[in-house]
């Protein structure tokens, strides 16, 4: 491919030479494809040069999830529309998205499967082209006939026939067509932001008609709509996908196909096709989707994933936050995960006030909140290596509720709990998968020790040490709060069973109080240092006061007691011999893949070591395995060693 244009933009250049084009410069021969941005204003230099060449032309766009900001802002596509034929917004002739929608059988059940979930996603995360929104700002009142702007001089505009005057004829018709209803014009995001006009502009918002400017989503417009109307918009495709029949006057890649009211119908698009239909050709078949993170070409599910967990990570720290009760070792990585926006303050309480009142959040690590800061706490795919030893997370929590330990009160992680008990196909789909790649790959929270030694033969029951100031199992589990105890109870309730304790890494680091004086008058071997991952697959139960390893042993099939109420227990999948909230039991019953979707899919936060972008759990699954992960640097070791030394004055450092 030819096209000097593409040399200046490195991760377009990526995805072209990942996709096989291989990128030169100079005059081109018959042999060769010459490279144009759509029907940009150069693309007609591209033109003349093919056909004076004999050269062919290949046509490049924008995917239809592109990037939080408009392109103009300076981010990088997401995806690209690599096309042979044609360009999708222009219906002179068909390009190879028309050639898809019109030929391929799109019947494909796994394809048509993906496709819905793909719309749901998009939907439930409130993802169009442009993200850059905040999906809670108030939208009108329901009821309104939704009209659609676009730039001015855009090529997909220019492609339908559109001008000022086509526009003025579609809000008349929207208003001839719904007498007496609110009309709405939807402000494109490029308008808004004074990087382009549109075609609508104050003088047209009279009456019964007014404008939205405002970064609101694009979905909640569609949900209060009665009707739409678009010339070509992208967003009268999320039409579609919102349930809507659009009417459109242009002639986009989506009209034609039985989905839509066409003032200008395309005699050779006969075919009729469901919403699944269009989506899968138009966003996993016809895309060249590329992951960030791993900087190379995905499917469409990965691109979706790293697109979610940025715009997350955008919308969660747009307005910047102030931070208390951090300790300094931990700012860095802090600011790593949230400060991408603005740079994180961080701030005592009683200093944060003044920081709250310029619009920044307020966040307090999670031991230390005292009121209503967000509270912030490690995830469960964290590192290869102990928090106690400052090793940076991989992953961190953030909860408006509550927190995941504290079985006190309701936490955000049992909201989603309790929220998705019954998953989609798609998050079934991806909940099983990320146990299958967590379980084979012997993946925990801190991802140390040696393998297991030699085990006696028998039912074997892992007894799991904790830390025993620990917050939860101060919150957590009132009646049984030392290993000791833990022993005690595993032992007498199971005389015959070979007991294996394992002391936390905490405490047999040094670093922190809980260790058993004699355990072997309960416990038949202590299995110090070894690898959770490879013990579980040794052992038939697990018993536990609230530590994570539960919820590590559910994922491998393993039983599990709690003497305490951790944040997996009391929906069914545990025994509950401590005092498990009534709330969860009178509620939904989760199965392990919606336990697990809740827990490790939506409640944290994840940001790739190698990248530093954030990202999704099975970016962290794939670092973990490969060893790609950060390390504490020297003065972090340094301190580390000193911690042991001081492990009864712990409060100095955690």
């Amino acid at each position: 491919m030819r096209s000097a244009g593409f040399f200046t933009q490195g991760r377009l250049r990526r995805m072209l030479a990942q996709a096989g084009w291989r990128l030169s410069l100079g005059t081109p021969g018959p042999e060769d494809h010459i490279g144009v941005w759509g029907q940009s204003p150069y693309a007609a230099r591209g033109e003349a040069l093919a056909a004076k060449t004999g050269a062919q032309i290949i046509r490049i766009e924008d995917a239809f999830l592109r990037s939080l900001h408009p392109g103009r802002k300076g981010e990088p596509p997401l995806g690209l529309l690599i096309d042979r034929s044609g360009v999708h917004f222009d219906a002179s002739q068909p390009s190879d998205l028309e050639v898809l929608l019109a030929t391929h059988p799109l019947d494909d059940h796994a394809l048509l499967e993906r496709a819905r979930g793909g719309m749901a996603r998009m939907q439930e995360h409130h993802l169009s082209k442009y993200s850059g929104f905040d999906p809670g700002a108030p939208v009108p009142e329901p009821g309104y006939v939704l009209i659609i702007d676009q730039t001015q001089r855009d090529a997909s505009v220019r492609a339908s026939g559109g001008d000022r005057n086509r526009f003025l004829e579609m809000l008349y018709w929207a208003q001839d067509e719904n007498p007496g209803a609110r009309i709405l014009i939807k402000t494109h995001p490029e308008t808004a932001q004074g990087l382009r006009g549109g075609h609508y502009g104050p003088e047209d918002a009279q009456g019964r008609v007014s404008l939205c400017a405002d970064a609101v989503s694009p979905w909640a417009l569609l949900e209060g709509a009665v009707a739409v109307y678009t010339l070509s918009s992208q967003m009268g495709f999320e039409a579609i996908l919102a349930g809507h029949r659009p009417r459109v006057f242009g002639t986009p890649f989506y009209a034609g196909w039985g989905l839509t009211q066409d003032e200008a119908p395309l005699p050779r698009r006969g075919r009729s096709l469901t919403r699944a239909q269009l989506f899968a050709a138009a966003m996993i078949l016809y895309p060249t989707w590329y992951d960030p993170c791993r900087a190379q070409l995905c499917p469409f599910e990965d691109a979706l994933g790293a697109f979610e967990a940025q715009t997350r990570a955008w919308r969660e720290d747009r307005q910047g936050w102030v931070a208390s009760g951090m300790r300094l070792w931990k700012r860095r990585p802090l600011q790593g995960f949230f400060g991408g926006q603005k740079a994180m303050v961080f701030a005592e309480s009683a200093t944060a006030d003044k920081h709250r009142e310029e619009g920044r959040r307020h966040m307090a690590w999670a031991g230390k909140a005292s009121g209503k800061e967000v509270r912030v706490e490690d995830g469960f795919l964290r590192s290869r290596g102990l928090g106690a030893e400052l090793v940076p997370p991989l992953s961190l929590v953030l909860d408006d509720l509550g927190i995941y330990y504290d079985p006190t009160r309701p936490s955000r992680l049992e909201a989603l709990i309790t929220g998705t008990p019954d998953l989609r196909p798609d998050q079934r789909l991806r909940s099983e998968k990320l146990i299958e790649r967590l379980t084979a790959g012997g993946l925990t929270k801190y991802n140390l020790g040696t393998p297991p030694p030699a085990l006696p033969e028998g039912h074997r029951i892992l007894v799991v040490g904790q830390v025993e100031d620990d917050a939860s199992i101060l919150r957590g589990s009132p009646d049984c709060r030392s290993n000791a105890d833990l022993l005690a109870r595993a032992r007498a309730a199971n005389p015959e069973a070979v007991l294996l304790w394992k002391p936390h890494p905490d405490v047999s680091a040094g670093l922190r109080q809980g260790a058993v004086e004699a355990p072997e008058r309960w416990a038949d071997v202590t299995v110090e240092g070894a690898d959770m991952g490879a013990l579980l697959r040794e052992v038939q139960e697990v018993w536990t006061m609230t530590s994570l390893t539960g919820f590590e042993a559910l994922l491998r099939g393993v039983k599990v007691t709690t003497l305490g109420a951790p944040f997996y227990a009391g929906w069914g999948l545990t025994r509950d011999l401590g005092p498990v909230p009534a709330r969860r039991l009178s509620g939904p019953r989760p199965d392990l893949a919606a336990l697990v979707h809740a827990t490790l899919i939506a409640y944290p936060r994840y940001r790739d070591p190698v990248s530093g972008l954030p990202c999704t759990p099975e970016v962290i699954a794939e670092r973990l395995e490969q060893g790609t992960i950060p390390h504490p640097g020297l003065p972090n070791r340094l301190l580390s060693k000193l911690q042991g030394l001081l492990a009864s004055q712990a409060h100095i450092w955690r």
